[in-house]
């Protein structure tokens, strides 16, 4: 478990209501949490990180979404751009980015939801590249993307090639002539999180923005990262409902106790399936058992608020003693939709285990 500074648990155990009720409190996650070294946590010291690996990282993340998942999804987001820098064959644009998102300066984002459901065969890239006689024109959009910090961001997209070119990962910036940032989309929780939609139309880019030349080969290199820091947001919230209900067991409610030691061994069974899982790299060639663990994680979260409900009784109901109840149920709800969703895990799941299927989720 990763131990978060009591400058910053405090900060989040005030403001987790606020984060996830209005959008004003946006542009103060992304430096608090930077001020505090999470984005510096497992990345190599000749990189300017703190040491460790991706695992530290997916901890890191888990301890902040207890507190508050939309802290937790901006981590999420940063992270994950991060972690594409890292992995990306492409040191120049590594070294020119890194600085200034280690120290929060400008939020990173990773537009490639809809790169990993391309993966999986759910659906089309969104995003086209035409060449010209001086680098590559850019069109299309992307309909949901978070971290798109007011003050300045990079994003990272697959691109579908021109004529017979692979599809490819580039990084767009805030400052792209034709790059178009939505007002933050309206949601139900986590208001925060600078999630907004990008329209992108005639955006000039040069060899030098490219992350990797071909998605296909690239995408299931980083996807174990993109799922796993993913998977953090889950466990994190549903260790948070299994600490409260624990915290109100009395007399009346001890028949909640078995449930809860068994929801509670199970979750760190999980947890410890997936650190292995992304230390061995087996999650490159067997994603589909990162997936099972994206959607038992989910499930997880939600079986542990509905015991912290009964162990809360009718005071989860009142606005005051309720608030952070009501709070992590709002979150709750959020977990199964983000992408890939639950439902789009579970279909591309179905196709790998027919018969005839040909892996691209072996």
């Amino acid at each position: 478990m990763t131990s978060l500074s009591p400058d910053l648990a405090a900060w989040l155990d005030t403001e987790a209501t606020h984060l996830d009720i209005a959008h004003d409190g946006a542009a103060a996650v992304l430096p608090r949490l930077a001020d505090a070294g999470m984005f510096r946590i497992g990345i190599a010291a000749e990189h300017g990180g703190s040491g460790g690996d991706i695992t530290d990282a997916v901890a890191a993340i888990s301890a902040v979404s207890e507190r508050s998942l939309a802290a937790g999804f901006v981590f999420w987001g940063h992270r994950t751009f991060i972690e594409y820098l890292l992995q990306s064959p492409n040191t120049k644009l590594r070294d020119a980015l890194l600085p200034d998102l280690l120290a929060g300066r400008r939020a990173g984002a990773t537009g490639l939801s809809n790169a990993m459901k391309f993966l999986s065969g759910i659906e089309e890239l969104q995003i086209r590249a035409r060449h010209l006689d001086h680098g590559l024109r850019i069109d299309g959009k992307l309909p949901w993307v978070t971290n798109l910090r007011v003050g300045g961001f990079d994003v990272a997209a697959a691109i579908q090639g021109d004529s017979n070119d692979p599809a490819f990962v580039a990084v767009l910036s805030s400052e792209d002539a034709g790059l178009e940032r939505s007002a933050d989309l309206d949601l139900m929780a986590m208001r925060a999180t600078s999630t907004a939609a990008l329209k992108i139309d005639n955006i000039r880019i040069g060899e030098d923005r490219i992350l990797h030349r071909n998605a296909s080969e690239w995408l299931p290199k980083v996807r174990p990262a993109f799922l796993a820091m993913q998977c953090a947001m889950s466990s994190g919230l549903a260790r948070r409902a299994l600490n409260e209900a624990t915290a109100r067991l009395n007399r009346e409610r001890d028949v909640l106790t078995e449930p809860l030691v068994v929801l509670t061994a199970e979750l760190g069974t999980v947890e410890t399936g997936l650190h292995e899982g992304l230390r061995s790299g087996r999650f490159v060639e067997r994603p589909a058992h990162l997936f099972r663990l994206r959607i038992r994680l989910a499930e997880i979260a939600a079986e542990a608020l509905q015991l912290e409900l009964y162990a809360s009784g009718g005071r989860a109901y009142l606005s005051g003693p309720g608030e952070g109840f009501q709070r992590r149920q709002r979150e709750a709800a959020f977990l199964p939709i983000i992408t890939p969703s639950l439902v789009q895990l579970k279909l591309a799941l179905q196709v790998h285990e027919q018969p005839a299927a040909i892996g691209a989720i072996a």
